[in-house]
Parts: structure tokens; C-alpha cells; sequence
């Protein structure tokens, strides 16, 4: 599995942490995200990781920053981009399940670091239902 991986100054331990952890599950990372502290602009690093993901250079992409929500608004400007802003394991279950997300939006400033870790294993580890879910899908995209 390859994951594209972005954040601002808002998430960048959280980066280097879920970095880790993938990368002793073998999983392979591009990592696009800031690697300091300093105040950056969210779009410079989530564009790379949608653009991975649109391309299907990458099989997802998580991103991360403070509430999570620019970097969820940056990332679902790209066509077959679903991502998911995403605090709660049910929620991330259900946004795979239901929705097929293919980018999680972590909030880093309303997400402790453990709930991070175990939202990305979620995000991993579920599968989408099809079914139902797979018409609904079919018209996120739009050529608006």
C-alpha cells in the first residue's frame, strides 16, 4: 500500500508519528507536509497529496492540520477526491463504509495523538460496502 501523507505547522508531530507507525506496518509514504512548526499555508501540502491520489500515484492520503477542515475543503477540490474530516474511529468507519474516502483530514487541535494513530488504523483497515453506498458515490463527482 502506497499513502501520501501532507500537514501544515498544525500537524506536524502528529506527521512524524503516524509516519512511524505505518512505516513498521511496511506501508509505503510520500511525504508532501511541512517537517517544522513554522506557520505555513495548508493548500501547498494537501494539493500534493490529493494530486497523488487523483493520479492514483498513491492508494490514499491522509492529511493533517489544526481543525482539519481547510485542509478537508483544499483536498476535495479535486475530481475522485473524497476526503473525510474525520475525529472519531465510527467516524472514519463509517466514512470508508458509506462513502469510500480515499483522503482522511485529521483535526490534530481536537484529536489526541493515540485517537490520531487509531483513526488512521481505521481508515486502513475498513473497507467500502459498495451496494447502496457505491450510486451515491458515483455522483459526488461533477463537472460544475
Amino acid at each position: 500500500m502506497n499513502i501520501s501523507i501532507g500537514n501544515d505547522h498544525a500537524g506536524t508531530d502528529y506527521k512524524f508519528a503516524i509516519i512511524k507507525h505505518l512505516k513498521a506496518k511496511g506501508i509505503t509514504l510520500i511525504n508532501h507536509g511541512t517537517d517544522t512548526n513554522e506557520s505555513v499555508d495548508y493548500p501547498d501540502f494537501v494539493h500534493p497529496v490529493a494530486e497523488d491520489v487523483e493520479t492514483k500515484k498513491t492508494d490514499l492520503g491522509i492529511i493533517i492540520c489544526g481543525s482539519g477542515n481547510g485542509a478537508n475543503m483544499t483536498a476535495n477540490k479535486h475530481q475522485n477526491v473524497r476526503s473525510a474530516l474525520c475525529w472519531t474511529k465510527e467516524i472514519t468507519a463509517l466514512a470508508r463504509q458509506h462513502n469510500d474516502a480515499n483522503v482522511l483530514s485529521i483535526p490534530a487541535r481536537f484529536t489526541s495523538l493515540p485517537q490520531a494513530i487509531e483513526i488512521v488504523d481505521t481508515f486502513l483497515n475498513t473497507d467500502f460496502e459498495g451496494g447502496r453506498h457505491k450510486k451515491r458515490v458515483i455522483k459526488i463527482p461533477t463537472s460544475c
